[in-house]
């Protein structure tokens, strides 16, 4: 969940029909040329098909998820410039990134990212392609740009699903490893994250009952983890519950008094870098320990607390850090 979204609180779609012929050899050194490259593919994503006649070589990453995942796959010189940097970048992927010019601290507008005249555009979020921001991606279409739009936040709800799955994010980092001829480094970047996945899963302590409660931001109207999100799907993994899995939004604004009613076992910290109102987890605790209602509830007044970053709450190349974080907290607490 991130306030960058024009849109409302939205959920993750599947990939619809993916790439289609890309059967390139790839090298997992950063910057490496691909040997042979496939001579195209047809992307579809959330429900608008593009062509790509060759592997792109002026892209431009929209937002900070977008980044990462083409960084991770060693995309850096593909790429002609980036934007909406929202938290540090991954420490690992921080020299790629300087090698990338920043366009604009949040959205470039259509003209600017006309102006670099892009062969692709890549965002997770569908707030990029505003019309304030660099415009509807049926333009660029028009244009002969493609323009990939994540699974999890399509521009029309209709083609979102109910529920976030890493299979859908896998298979995200997949379709732009095959866009970029790349194939073999996007499944050995997926065959990874599964295996640090499937650990963190496995090293989950058993059988605690836990009943969780996901806190994203705010402190006079708190925003929650509700059924279908990232946070939900973590903690059926992890084998405890969402406390507030029955409302079926992904990130409802919470009441104070309604929460303390449920009284979660455990309080799940979203630490945000952005400085807005009980954005990091240390804001976070000192509210809810200073507050008459929250200060009562059990997991405050046992410092049950699991302290994750807020930018692993969206689905992107850091979901599985959620995993890994909620995974190592429970076993702090529950041994």
């Amino acid at each position: 969940m991130k306030t960058i979204r024009i849109k409302g609180l939205l959920g993750v779609c599947l990939l619809l029909p993916g790439l289609a012929a890309c059967g390139a050899s790839g090298t997992a050194a950063s910057g490496a040329r691909d040997t042979a490259r496939p001579s195209g593919a047809v992307v579809t994503s959330c429900g608008l098909e593009t062509r790509v006649h060759a592997p792109p070589e002026r892209a431009i990453s929209l937002e900070q998820n977008a980044t990462e995942i083409m960084l991770s796959l060693g995309l850096a010189d593909r790429m002609i410039g980036t934007s909406y940097q929202t938290d540090p970048v991954l420490p690992s992927l921080a020299r790629e990134y300087r090698k990338v010019p920043v366009l604009a601290k949040q959205y470039p507008d259509h003209e600017a990212v006309l102006a670099k005249e892009p062969d692709f555009l890549y965002s997770t979020l569908s707030s990029a392609y505003a019309d304030e921001a660099a415009g509807p991606r049926a333009d660029w279409k028009k244009l002969g740009v493609p323009a990939y739009l994540s699974a999890h936040d399509c521009e029309s709800p209709g083609l979102t699903p109910d529920e976030v799955r890493f299979d859908a994010v896998f298979d995200e980092i997949k379709d732009i490893a095959a866009v970029f001829g790349v194939g073999p480094r996007g499944e050995k970047t997926v065959k990874d994250l599964r295996a640090r996945l499937d650990r963190a899963v496995r090293e989950a302590p058993k059988n605690t009952g836990a009943k969780l409660m996901w806190y994203y931001s705010g402190t006079a109207t708190p925003y929650i983890a509700g059924h279908g999100g990232l946070p939900s799907t973590v903690s059926e993994l992890a084998g405890v519950d969402n406390a507030f899995d029955d409302i079926h939004q992904k990130w409802p604004a919470g009441n104070w008094e309604k929460i303390a009613e449920r009284d979660p076992d455990v309080i799940v910290l979203a630490d945000l870098t952005r400085g807005g109102d009980g954005d990091s987890a240390e804001a976070k605790k000192r509210f809810l320990r200073a507050n008459p209602v929250t200060s009562r509830l059990d997991a405050v007044r046992n410092n049950r607390f699991i302290v994750v970053p807020g930018s692993a709450m969206d689905p992107s190349i850091r979901s599985v850090g959620l995993a890994e974080a909620l995974s190592k907290g429970l076993t702090a607490l529950y041994g």
